[in-house]
């Protein structure tokens, strides 16, 4: 009887044999090698099964939380925990020309991690809706009464008030942050109605509010706050080893050392409101950009980290704003055509018999220009195109190279690796009637926008009583839809010179179900070397305190962000 003992090779607690009847000797020879070769292949393909396992968990694991971390974005309406001890609070009040409006930020403890930054959102009551509150009119309005501001504003701190727990009062930052009604007041003005606020607020309040806590800001911080706002909600300061995630290698000023820096590319931001216009986007190469149009600040919790560094290159054209633009428009209609009828001797216009056929309005709609007693009757034709060419020379743009609107100098946007989103009049010219936001399509929406200024205006009322535009949509909206369609065009294609097949723009008024606000921007810059840190001291139970933002960091914007890209600050999260 043959015996074939396997035992060599493989590990004692392995051994077995196998005694095969009539076997011949050489056959015992081969089918030990054959086993051999069996079980060491067996042996590797358990060890490469595991590791695919393994790798697709964990792999399919890190997509799924990602994949959550995004969807809770999404989907974050729970109401706030109020009873949790850990959670943070921050205020802003937006101090507008036309109103203010306070808003509620909360964050948990900051997880130790200086690649993360703070994971604010917007507060939400037990009812799951945004802690936000507005009052009218603008805080300009008691320029002549400023003693009358803390009142005026009272009743917003309250409401903050009975939404942020009482304990956490003392330890939660108010800002107060006035934008273009106050920027156009003199400064004598805007310092006694910030100093009403600085005095008396402290009396009735227990929030955290110090002098570099109230103040008017500039269209350039306004800018980069809508900027950071949006790039934080889309997570793009996050960092990634995901190879599907769009990057860009960044070399940061300051670091030239230093290997570049990969991380998220970013996303720029057109605005148009109804008096100004602004365009912010990321400048990652060291490109000669004046400093009044270059914001260069660190949004890391370490001063000496530069990976959280960020080039942003602002413009803020005032009166390139939708209404502004319609009055620029009307204003030099009347003074053109006043001219024209007394070199020929017409009456056009100063009749409604005989009106002005304006081509920025909607096929026979009629409207009236009247300034220093003086009315212009308009009348429609509706022609999309002619429109476009009466208003191009109010983009007031030159010859020169790299230039845009007012011939204010623009860094090269990089078009086929570039993603931009639109706000404000970007999404209600795309979307209050022509319902076609999101996605920007120059040709349909071309399209789309001379079917409409071509359409009756009687038909355009009749679909307007029967609710076939956006709810918020007025009469208004309806008569000058037409021009700012043009207007937007204009703006995005000639004065911003995006190609018309440039296919990365979308128009939006929120994101991830939320409305992005700049306030958002500013709570996150404002509270980047915060938030509570905890300290041990002799005598003392652990306890929380705040660290203090260097006198002049929050108002460094004007000076272009800080003092280099290390920012001025030695604050580091803990």
């Amino acid at each position: 009887m043959g015996r074939i003992s396997i035992s060599c090779l493989l590990p004692a607690s392995w051994h077995f044999s196998v005694s095969p009847v009539g076997c011949p000797r050489l056959l015992n020879t081969t089918l030990r090698q054959i086993l051999v070769i069996g079980i060491l292949a067996a042996a590797v393909s358990v060890l490469y099964y595991s590791l695919v396992v393994i790798r697709n968990k964990y792999g399919r694991a890190h997509r799924d939380k990602r994949f959550h971390r995004y969807l809770a974005r999404v989907t974050d309406t729970e109401a706030t925990d109020t009873n949790n001890p850990n959670l943070n609070y921050g205020i802003v009040v937006d101090c507008g020309s036309s109103g203010s409006r306070i808003f509620v930020y909360c964050w948990p403890r900051h997880n130790g991690n200086p690649h993360d930054l703070l994971d604010i959102k917007q507060m939400r009551d037990k009812t799951r809706k945004p802690v936000v509150m507005k009052i009218k009119p603008g805080i300009s309005e008691f320029a002549s009464s400023p003693e009358k501001v803390s009142d005026y504003i009272s009743p917003l701190l309250s409401f903050a008030a009975q939404h942020v727990p009482r304990a956490k009062h003392k330890e939660t930052p108010l800002y107060i942050l006035c934008t273009a009604g106050m920027r156009i007041l003199p400064e004598s003005q805007q310092k006694a109605i910030l100093e009403d606020l600085l005095t008396d607020i402290p009396v009735h309040f227990d929030f955290l509010f110090s002098d570099s806590h109230a103040e008017v800001i500039s269209g350039k911080q306004e800018g980069v706050y809508a900027w950071i706002g949006i790039n934080f909600v889309l997570g793009r300061f996050e960092h990634t080893d995901d190879e599907d995630e769009a990057i860009v290698e960044v070399h940061v000023p300051g670091s030239e050392n230093q290997e570049a820096i990969f991380r998220k590319r970013t996303v720029g931001v057109l605005d148009m409101g109804g008096v100004s216009t602004q365009i912010a986007y990321e400048v990652p190469k060291t490109e000669e950009v004046a400093k009044n149009l270059l914001a260069e600040f660190n949004l890391g919790c370490d001063a000496h980290q530069t990976e959280h560094v960020y080039r942003v290159y602002v413009a803020t054209f005032l009166g390139f704003g939708g209404n502004a633009a319609r009055q620029r428009y009307e204003d030099n209609l009347l003074t053109s055509t006043v001219l024209k009828n007394r070199l020929l001797g017409k009456q056009t216009g100063m009749t409604s018999d005989s009106p002005y056929l304006d081509p920025c309005l909607p096929l026979d709609a009629q409207d009236e220009i009247q300034q220093n007693g003086q009315t212009m009757y308009l009348r429609g034709t509706g022609d999309f195109n002619l429109c476009r060419e009466m208003i191009q020379p109010f983009m007031n743009k030159t010859n020169e190279t790299q230039t845009s609107l007012n011939g204010v100098y623009q860094p090269a946007v990089h078009f086929q690796n570039s993603e931009f989103y639109g706000f404000s009049e970007f999404y209600y010219c795309t979307e209050d009637v022509l319902r076609m936001g999101g996605d920007y399509n120059a040709a349909k929406f071309t399209k789309a926008a001379k079917d409409y200024c071509a359409t009756k205006w009687s038909v355009l009322r009749e679909r307007f009583d029967r609710g076939l535009y956006a709810s918020h949509a007025d009469l208004h909206r309806l008569k000058y839809q037409c021009f700012k369609s043009a207007w937007m065009y204009e703006v995005f294609h000639s004065g911003f010179s995006f190609p018309v097949s440039y296919s990365n723009l979308k128009t939006a008024l929120q994101v991830y179900d939320k409305e992005v606000q700049w306030t958002l921007g500013a709570i996150l810059y404002r509270t980047r070397f915060l938030p509570l840190r905890y300290q041990l001291f002799p005598g003392m139970s652990r306890k929380s305190i705040w660290l203090p933002v260097p006198k002049g960091a929050t108002r460094n914007l004007e000076r272009g962000f800080g003092q280099g890209p290390a920012g001025t600050s030695q604050g580091e999260c803990l």
